[in-house]
């Protein structure tokens, strides 16, 4: 097979070893003659690729038993309807930071079920930068934001310091770069943008903080203390998904870990944009201070080479190129598994348009 180089935003890339090892459990899992999609998830096979999968996320992010772990189903937009659900007090109210349309889209969810607060938005400038200079005081339940925007390509470099709740949308840069995870009290995660296919969400939350809402008669599949108590098991678990991202995880532990990760993806992320800034028929959508290591959204400035640059990146293998329908342009996606070679590439049809 000729492999294309998938800049894809995602489903994501993944790493080779894990396509193959997925195949082989889907055929045949740890050789006991069934498929991984036909077992129980309670069998003592699959148990044990759950506590595997919840264990080496803490591991990863350094995090310890103050700390649960789950695998759930939905999707991460699920949780912009259970963070506020499970934090929110009835009579209280959050604070929002709107830096996209996932952002927008969590705080729309949040105020359905209460009183919400924008402390910044940069939606007037088409969400070109991420908004500073706010302050996070301690009469909310919690703060949330969002990590990385992968339609307009910015990310947060530093987080506030704040007098709650720390609530962190990580759906496209999880695993990617170095932080003091102990600083959030929530972290969630879409797996299919950086560390598996699409079907399952990482949560990371912090024991603690649940239970204080004073909501009666929670409804159990949207309670975050009932998915703990079952070990991200109270209802059948996407269990492929869920292997899957495992064995990237394992792929991502074993070499070198987020630390690693961290150089690869500046490496690649430096490589564009030096060409994006010394290239005049290129540019970004975004302010140059917030721009993303995960997802270059860019443009021609120069419409009139869009048939060329589009055929010559085509005939290169380049896959998952074109920009996302809401901002068009075009979007290299440089998720964990993405090699530098393929940037390469990408970067020497840049250069040969005239």
């Amino acid at each position: 097979m000729n492999k294309k180089h998938n800049f894809s935003a995602g489903p994501c890339i993944l790493p080779q070893e894990v396509f193959e090892k997925s195949a082989q459990a889907i055929l045949d899992f740890n050789g006991i003659g069934l498929s991984l999609l036909e077992i129980s998830h309670r069998s003592k096979d699959f148990v044990a690729v759950m506590d595997e999968a919840r264990a080496i996320v803490k591991r990863l992010m350094n995090l310890g038993d103050d700390y649960e772990v789950l695998y759930l189903g939905s999707g991460a937009s699920m949780q912009f309807a259970m963070v506020p659900y499970n934090l929110m007090k009835a009579d209280g109210k959050a604070a929002y930071l709107d830096t996209g349309t996932w952002a927008a889209g969590a705080i729309k969810e949040a105020k359905k079920l209460g009183t919400v607060d924008v402390l910044g938005s940069s939606k007037e400038e088409n969400y070109s930068f991420i908004p500073k200079g706010y302050t996070v005081g301690s009469e909310y339940d919690y703060f949330h934001c969002t990590s990385n925007n992968t339609i307009y390509g910015t990310q947060m470099k530093s987080f506030p310091e704040v007098d709650t709740l720390m609530v962190c949308d990580m759906s496209s840069d999880i695993f990617s770069r170095q932080l003091d995870f102990s600083k959030f009290d929530l972290i969630y995660a879409g797996a299919q943008k950086n560390m598996g296919p699409a079907g399952v969400t990482l949560v990371v939350i912090k024991k603690e903080i649940l239970g204080k809402t004073g909501r009666e008669n929670m409804l159990s599949m949207l309670d975050y203390s009932q998915h703990i108590s079952k070990e991200s098991m109270y209802n059948t678990p996407p269990v492929f998904p869920i292997y899957a991202s495992l064995l990237t995880l394992q792929y991502l532990e074993n070499n070198g870990g987020i630390a690693a990760a961290e150089q690869r993806n500046e490496a690649k992320a430096k490589l564009l944009y030096d060409e994006i800034d010394s290239n005049p028929l290129f540019e970004t959508f975004c302010v140059k201070e917030d721009r993303s290591l995960m997802n270059v959204s860019f443009k021609l400035t120069d419409e009139s080479k869009k048939e060329e640059f589009d055929n010559a990146w085509k005939a290169a293998g380049i896959s998952g190129l074109n920009g996302h329908r809401s901002l068009g342009g075009y979007r290299a996606s440089l998720y964990n598994a993405l090699p530098i070679e393929s940037v390469q590439v990408l970067v020497d049809v840049m250069k040969s348009i005239k």
